[in-house]
């Protein structure tokens, strides 16, 4: 989730699947805002906790 992130920040979209998009669109993680991808309220904590956790690992 944090490399997909990082690479739609870095405008790389093309690094990522489109059934890894999906599923993440189907997760409500994120979704499509005129056109570009977003992360969801959701989306947005799920990447908070995966942090947090990277540091504490």
């Amino acid at each position: 989730m944090l490399a997909t992130v990082d690479a739609l920040h870095r405008r790389r979209a093309d690094l990522v699947s489109e059934s890894l998009i999906d599923a993440y669109v189907a997760a409500f993680w994120m979704e499509w805002a005129g056109g570009t991808l977003k992360l969801t309220e959701t989306g947005q904590n799920i990447c908070k906790q995966l942090r947090a956790a990277a540091r504490v690992a």
